[in-house]
């Protein structure tokens, strides 16, 4: 008798002030409370919720009186002596000590009976089986409130946890335990099971009627495997923070071991050319000197040969004044006499293969030097035109890049199509230039025209082999240069992205210049271009940008084009007359 009374007070008690109902009133979600207790737990309150099951009201909801509920309650007062001591009814009235007072079964029966019974699918117990009421621990007990109606509606049954589970005390700030089971929607009992077949939480009713022969479990064995599952994937995202900061780690003592390498190769650098212009100086004074002995040697061997001239001339003009004279004699008998006393010719050396050489035997050293200085020459020009490419950090391959001079043999002549033209582009009459104006002209709006973005495509369709082109971009503070591909979007907004068919360099704000990737990537020049060459490379995915006048490679994109490209040229807005500088392609001058 004394269980089932504590049980009658279990249903006939507030949730929050845990006495009996004073004046009970039901909320639209079913639960009922003492009227003054849940307007003091809504005053203050940014939104108002159900403090057993949480339900959340958008409107205060306008309570009324359970007016049945409060008769119910006030029945059980008096059969209770008017008060719960420790969850059992209560002692007698004053003037009745130690006994404590019995209820009549009459009035047991009659507050009982509106009790709900329990769910026709749940198994009975041994005790119902023998005409007994269940146990705390078998089904729940509804309230009576499920009978009754309020003047605001029909008031629904609040699901309440057997005793055993421990009773839960609200205030007016809240719930104190957050054990708060939630109910199920159908059956409005706790969800206390979960279904491993269907991998959902249920309460016992889904259970028997659409679960029977599923995997079930409670849910908090269900909690408990997943907790260790959690803990096992903690563990493992872990492990990949540990990985990736070890990795983070190694790189930077790469960069460190990098910044040494650095420090040490340009020591070594400038001691290996300071050595080498050293032994180049003292190598260059060696081989004046021995040009100088050389030339000394010459000139010794040189005058002693033209001594040896000047003495034979003497005496042969000697012989040469004799014979003149004998010639000159009229007297025929004189002169055969005189001839045979013409001195005999003095003995002559053969001149014809004497010479003094002027070959100083040092075109070998020039022609070694100037090949090792020409190899030396275009190693550097190598490393300069490639830069240092990190291939260990690189998601995919590093393709090496074609030199300025190379790529320049590839060029094109690149027109402006008009037909693609925004309305405010003003194309020059040999559509080689744009610039963007302040009004809008009149033009057929047709399919191949930008009509937002104001840009412009080149005429010349690009679909198999290398093209380069340079376009001229000094004085302008916002510029996009580029390609894109034929079947972009050219109405309305525009993502200009590599997925979107869009491959280009811009420039914002005079010296922001970024490429169009996803995210958007950065890229800082030490010297601002003034002529910005493309090159597109269509069977290797290539396009890449030069700083022509500097002759550096500053980026290329390496991606696969399945249809035709065209150039992308955009001056951006004239920003009150700041950007009004046109975009000019020029002719391209390979000569250096």
């Amino acid at each position: 008798m004394a269980f089932i009374g504590d049980l009658l007070h279990e249903q006939f008690q507030c949730s929050i002030c845990l006495d009996i109902f004073n004046n009970p009133s039901s909320t639209p979600c079913g639960h009922s409370f003492c009227v003054s207790c849940i307007n003091q737990y809504w005053d203050g309150a940014k939104v108002c919720q159900c403090p057993l099951c949480k339900r959340t009201f958008q409107k205060r909801p306008d309570l009324q009186i359970n007016r049945t509920l409060r008769e119910i309650t006030e029945q059980f007062r008096d059969m209770s002596g008017g008060g719960i001591v420790g969850g059992s009814v209560a002692k007698e009235k004053k003037g009745v000590k130690g006994r404590e007072r019995a209820m009549p079964n009459e009035l047991l029966d009659e507050l009982t009976s509106k009790l709900p019974r329990p769910h026709a699918s749940m198994p009975a117990t041994s005790e119902e089986q023998g005409g007994k009421l269940p146990m705390a621990s078998s089904v729940p007990i509804q309230s009576p409130i499920s009978e009754a109606t309020s003047a605001g509606g029909p008031s629904h049954a609040a699901s309440r946890a057997p005793e055993s589970s421990g009773r839960r005390r609200f205030t007016v700030s809240g719930a104190a335990s957050s054990h708060n089971i939630p109910l199920c929607d159908v059956h409005n009992r706790g969800i206390l099971i979960f279904c491993r077949t269907d991998g959902e939480c249920i309460c016992p009713n889904c259970e028997t009627e659409a679960h029977f022969d599923h995997d079930t479990v409670t849910v908090e064995a269900a909690w408990t495997e997943k907790q260790a599952q959690l803990k096992q994937t903690e563990q493992q995202t872990k492990e990949m923070i540990q990985q990736r900061l070890l990795k983070i780690e190694e790189i930077r003592t790469s960069v460190s071991e990098l910044e040494l390498a650095v420090e040490q190769a340009t020591t070594g650098s400038v001691c290996m050319f300071s050595a080498l212009m050293a032994a180049i100086e003292r190598a260059q004074a060696e081989l004046m000197s021995v040009m100088e002995v050389n030339r000394c040697a010459a000139e010794t061997q040189a005058a002693a040969l033209i001594r040896q001239l000047e003495m034979e001339v003497e005496e042969l003009r000697r012989r040469e004044s004799v014979l003149a004279q004998l010639s000159a004699t009229n007297d025929h008998v004189q002169g055969v006499k005189n001839f045979a006393t013409v001195p005999a010719p003095p003995p002559t050396k053969d001149w014809s293969g004497v010479s003094v050489s002027c070959d100083l035997g040092i075109s070998a050293i020039y022609r070694s030097l100037a090949g090792e200085v020409e190899k030396f020459q275009e190693q550097l020009r190598g490393i300069t035109e490639r830069g240092f490419t990190a291939s260990s950090l690189e998601t995919s391959p590093a393709r090496p890049q074609p030199r300025m001079r190379r790529v320049q043999e590839y060029v094109v002549d690149v027109t402006l199509d008009c037909n693609t033209a925004h309305p405010r582009l003003l194309l020059s009459d040999d559509m080689k230039s744009v610039r963007c104006s302040d009004r809008h002209q009149l033009l057929p709006d047709n399919m191949e025209r930008f009509d937002r973005v104001v840009c412009v495509l080149g005429r010349e369709a690009i679909s198999s082999g290398r093209h380069y082109w340079e376009v001229q971009v000094g004085g302008k503070t916002d510029w996009d240069l580029g390609v894109a591909r034929q079947s972009i979007n050219r109405k309305g907004k525009i993502e200009v992205t590599p997925n979107n068919g869009y491959w280009f360099l811009s420039l914002r704000d005079k010296n922001k210049y970024a490429f169009r990737t996803e995210p958007s990537t950065d890229v800082h020049l030490n010297l601002r271009p003034n002529k910005i060459g493309i090159f597109v490379d269509f069977e290797r995915g290539q396009v890449s940008f030069y700083n022509v006048e500097a002759k550096i490679h500053i980026y290329t994109f390496n991606d696969t084009f399945t249809e035709c490209i065209f150039p992308f040229f955009s001056p951006c807005t004239n920003r009150s007359g700041k950007n009004d500088g046109p975009l000019i392609i020029t002719p391209v001058d390979a000569s250096e």
